[in-house]
């Protein structure tokens, strides 16, 4: 017979529609002290006793179940099993039970609640649900309380929560939540309990449904402070912060005083708004509230100034982390975090390392890869190193992010090889400690399905997604592909996070038609899944496609967030659709009310700079309502290089280098503003200032992934095994593509030589080489696909397209900024790039 809570079909719409209206909020309960309960200390003579009394043993079975103190309640367990207590007794049988579920050891829950054949009540039924229900087991959960059911008991309030929490997973509440909630109903306690309130509006904001949350909110008689925070929170959670910061003032106006909890939780929507006048009177009800020393309010408070668009941001961070009474790892990472997540600030961050560790506190696997992404954001490659060799030292060294973050610092840098290193442990280390080369033999590859196919732990959806991320960053999409397919073996294919990652995975590799397949055949699209296809399309050139799907998104009911505004921003900046992303820029605040940040700005910068709005573009920067950050002028001082505009060039290049002085791209920039003017003698003084300043150009370098080995290519490489292949190959294409139009762009070329010596360093372009690799090596019916760290050149744009016409070849280039797809002579980019 059926669970009575796995109903056939439940309609829960129907269940929704009959809720009773909301009631008036009763006034605030009075608040009864806490009293600490120290697990050792009651009733030590009964331990010791010959005979403990069923009272003693039961207080300290309750004991330890509080303090989850297992070794404790494993001690007293042993002392039951020579008693006949256990086996007559009802309230000690409990309390073991009870202990056993708290202390999270299910299988010996079971065991006890097994031999309870006699014994069982109420109590024993509602402890074993929630033992199932709090350790993954929420289906068994379910039918275990079908079972109490059939055997005649009527739950109580404590029975119904355990009901509610094992809906929590998505397939089990649409099949049991409106059974659950019927049974609140039923059994008066709709409206009328606290705890079973907190666990439906838990029960229905995980699974993304706050409106009928926010009704059972409204519909409780009595409101404490759990209650309030609790709906606050999951706002917050769902993306609803300004719903969120609704009922946090209707809190306060209903006489609440929030605490750690509810204010740590505002503080994350005020960060998620963006607004600097709402934080700071956050911060300052948090030193009226004395909850200063409260290490998660505080630690929220330093990541809102570093999110917060003001000048001095991280300095206000920086004080609140200075008056914390004392560091913890905590405060540690989220300074450190917030000097990374805000840009041109990532030294600061390796110097807080050192005085991390000077104070004995060993960073956690956050630190670590926010330290490594601020070594990949400033090419450091020695302190990468560093880093990489302390983590290693330590069982971080095993956690994803972490793994990915080695992935990502190496492949910033133009560490090809070590990248590829990185992703084949994190690869290995993940995938049941099976070898990484699952693209060897037949064997090896049957053997590794076999025993995914047999596992019982290991592989989860989170270790898909963190590896096809992997894969992703250093352009290994047979990896990717693998993966895709292992996931489907290990019955994920319906996983909405691995989805998503083979979206972006797909999609930023270079097979857009895969993506867009992957993003079809899902069951359901959240925000980041449309998001991963705007994306997607508007890099590969398909921005009216991008911004088709982006008014889907709107129809089906999806948020968009800041990220999506970027895809948004990004999808008209690379087409050149001007009057569109000024429409989508006032849209993002007055639509959806999210507030401009950085990205925001510099993608309009860059949409009115591309297309020769470049004084509009200036003029935007100065009306900005916060000041701009080296991004945006670098984006402006690009522009000017294009269009040939020295005088904004040299506005722009100067604030970068107040922002950026260690950075060598605005100086690089300005000397080839300078060059193409013919302004030698500007460009032999930026070169000096250069040399004298130890700032060097960073290399471009292509890479392209044939068989298992990632070949990689710098300017005038010759160091490649089949280097004089490639060169007599490379020669032979330039002579043909002469033939058919193709004229060398000496211009770019910023040095005062002859122009026989500048076509000679044009050949020697690492997108070239690449290119003539691919030729060589790869089969004539593939496109030849090459991942490149910097922009791709002019010269090398034309030559490539002139090369995909006379060898009927497809080349897929992805460079810094977007995907260029060429065939038969023509470029997705349209020539707007």
């Amino acid at each position: 017979m059926p669970s009575p809570f796995l109903p056939a079909g439940a309609a829960m719409a129907s269940t929704l529609a009959a809720l009773p209206p909301g009631l008036p909020p009763s006034p605030p309960p009075i608040q009864t002290p806490h009293r600490h309960f120290n697990p050792r200390m009651p009733n030590l003579q009964a331990l010791s006793s010959e005979t403990p009394s069923a009272s003693a043993m039961a207080s300290l079975l309750a004991a330890a179940a509080r303090a989850g103190d297992l070794r404790l309640g494993r001690a007293l367990h042993r002392r039951l099993l020579g008693a006949e207590i256990l086996d007559t007794d009802a309230l000690v049988a409990n309390s073991l039970l009870t202990m056993y579920s708290k202390c999270g050891h299910v299988s010996a829950a079971r065991r006890v609640f097994d031999g309870m054949r006699g014994l069982r009540d109420l109590v024993s039924w509602t402890a074993m649900a929630f033992c199932l229900a709090r350790n993954g087991a929420e289906q068994e959960a379910l039918l275990l309380l079908g079972e109490m059911l059939e055997s005649g008991l009527r739950p109580n309030a404590f029975t119904l929560c355990a009901a509610a929490r094992a809906c929590f997973p998505g397939e089990l509440f649409r099949l049991s939540g409106a059974a659950v909630l019927g049974f609140v109903l039923k059994t008066g306690f709709w409206g009328t309990d606290v705890s079973v309130g907190c666990a439906l509006i838990d029960m229905f904001a995980r699974n993304g449904d706050l409106v009928a949350a926010r009704k059972v909110f409204d519909g409780l008689v009595e409101r404490t402070v759990v209650v309030w925070t609790l709906m606050i929170t999951r706002y917050v959670q769902g993306g609803c912060a300004g719903k969120a910061v609704e009922l946090f003032l209707g809190m306060l106006e209903n006489g609440f005083e929030p605490d750690g909890y509810t204010m740590s939780s505002m503080i994350s929507a005020c960060a998620e708004q963006g607004s600097v006048r709402f934080g700071q009177q956050l911060h300052s009800l948090v030193l009226r509230l004395g909850l200063v020393s409260d290490t998660c309010v505080s630690c929220g408070l330093v990541d809102m100034y570093a999110k917060l668009q003001m000048e001095q941001s991280m300095e206000c961070a920086r004080k609140v982390f200075k008056r914390m009474p004392t560091h913890n790892v905590m405060s540690w990472t989220a300074l450190i975090s917030g000097y990374v997540q805000c840009g041109a600030q990532e030294n600061n961050a390796i110097e807080l390392l050192c005085e991390m560790l000077n104070e004995s506190i060993e960073p956690n696997h956050i630190a670590y890869s926010s330290l490594l992404k601020a070594c990949a954001n400033l090419s450091d490659q020695d302190s990468g190193r560093q880093i990489h060799a302390r983590v290693m030292k330590t069982s971080i060294g095993n956690v994803n992010v972490v793994g990915n973050a080695l992935v990502s610092m190496y492949a910033e840098s133009g560490c090809m090889e070590e990248a590829r290193k990185a992703f084949d442990q994190l690869y290995e280390r993940n995938i049941l400690s099976t070898s990484s080369d699952i693209g060897g033999t037949e064997s090896s590859n049957a053997s590794w399905s076999s025993q995914i196919e047999s596992m019982d732990v290991g592989v989860s959806t989170f270790t898909f997604a963190s590896l096809l991320s992997a894969a992703t960053t250093v352009g290994l999409p047979t990896k990717g592909q693998q993966l895709h397919a292992l996931s489907i073996k290990a019955g994920f294919e319906s996983d909405q996070g691995i989805s998503n990652s083979l979206v972006s995975m797909y999609s930023r590799c270079g097979y857009l038609d895969d993506a867009c397949r992957a993003f079809d055949e899902m069951d359901d699209h959240n925000v980041i899944s449309w998001t991963s296809v705007i994306s997607g399309l508007a890099k590969h050139g398909h921005a009216e496609r991008a911004l088709s799907l982006f008014h889907d998104m709107i129809l089906s009911g999806v948020k968009p967030n800041d990220v999506t505004y970027i895809a948004v921003l990004s999808a008209c900046s690379h087409v050149g659709l001007v009057k569109k992303g000024k429409e989508y820029f006032r849209s993002m605040q007055k639509d959806h009310g999210l507030v401009p940040r950085m990205e925001h700005y510099a993608c309009m910068v860059d949409l009115l700079a591309r297309s020769d709005l470049v004084q509009e573009a200036l003029e935007f920067i100065n009306e900005m309502p916060c000041k701009a950050n080296a991004l945006i002028w670098k984006t402006l001082l690009g522009a000017c290089r294009t269009y040939d505009n020295i005088e904004i060039g040299k506005i722009a290049a100067n604030h970068v280098i107040d922002l950026e002085p260690r950075d060598p791209a605005p100086y690089v920039l300005l000397s080839n503003l300078y060059a193409h003017g013919g302004l030698w003698d500007e460009v032999a003084r930026i070169r000096s200032l250069m040399r004298h300043k130890n700032l060097s150009k960073e290399t471009g370098l292509s890479w392209m992934h044939v068989g298992n080995t990632i070949h990689e290519f710098r300017a005038g490489d010759t160091g490649h095994p089949q280097a004089q292949e490639i060169y007599a190959k490379l020669s032979a294409l330039i002579r043909e593509i002469k033939d058919i139009g193709y004229v060398p762009d000496t211009s770019i070329v910023l040095h005062d030589m002859s122009d026989e010596l500048k076509e000679e360093c044009l050949l020697q372009h690492s997108e070239k080489i690449a290119v003539a690799f691919g030729l060589i090596t790869t089969s004539p019916t593939k496109p030849i696909r090459i991942f490149k760290n910097l922009r791709v050149c002019a010269d090398c744009h034309s030559a490539i397209k002139y090369i995909s016409k006379s060898t009927g070849r497809e080349v897929i280039l992805r460079d810094s900024n977007r995907f260029h797809r060429m065939k038969d002579g023509k470029c997705s980019c349209g020539e707007y790039w």
